[in-house]
């Protein structure tokens, strides 16, 4: 990862509106799979596009989850391709969407537009009571018929923009951020200790594949 984009990190830390918006939809997310993990068909979906799969995000939302005592982050990926061979949690294929209903969360990471067959799926499984959250690359024309199928969206377009992968690496460090006083304090870590070690993930190259 080159130094500018861990000076946009730094600019991030002064203060600008990233913070906030990160917490917010990380707040949402956590509210979601609260006890849906425990629910018929529920959890955490995440998904892609057909050319851009978020397994990087997964591999944090999955430490995320062991590191702050929340399991119910740990996502399952789904995938628009399933090789042969793929250990099982890289074997999802979209056909999960299917059976996605109340206490699933569906979360959309889209650099591009998904395609009209996953928009139906997305569609089906909101209307089959599935929470519905969106990262995307912006407010283009090719990712309206997303956002309006999300519950919540946020979008690298924001003022003072950051790229997708920015955004993603911010939401999974809020994730787990979180005040249940159940957890305990060990197994909890500060926003900014989070950022501090998304300063170092922004400089290291990308883990393996989760």
């Amino acid at each position: 990862m080159d130094a500018v984009r861990v000076a946009l990190l730094r600019e991030v830390l002064a203060g600008t509106e990233w913070l906030p918006a990160a917490r917010r939809f990380a707040g949402t997310l956590r509210a979601s799979v609260a006890g849906g993990a425990a629910a018929a068909g529920g959890g955490l979906l995440l998904v892609g596009t057909e050319a851009y799969e978020p397994w990087h995000l997964a591999a944090h939302l999955d430490d995320e989850a062991a590191w702050s005592g929340q399991p119910e982050l740990s996502p399952t990926l789904v995938r628009h391709r399933t090789p042969a061979g793929a250990r099982p949690h890289l074997a999802v294929g979209l056909n999960r969407l299917e059976a996605a209903g109340r206490g699933t969360t569906l979360l959309v990471v889209a650099p591009d537009e998904p395609g009209a067959g996953t928009l139906e799926r997305i569609g089906d499984a909101r209307r089959a009571g599935a929470t519905v959250l969106a990262m995307d690359d912006g407010e283009r024309a090719s990712l309206r018929e997303l956002r309006s199928l999300a519950h919540e969206a946020l979008g690298a377009d924001a003022p003072g923009g950051v790229d997708l992968e920015t955004v993603q690496h911010l939401v999974s460090a809020a994730a787990g951020e979180s005040s249940v006083p159940t957890v305990p304090v060990q197994g909890r870590r500060r926003f900014t200790d989070r950022l501090s070690r998304l300063a170092e993930q922004l400089a290291a190259p990308p883990p393996p594949r989760w």
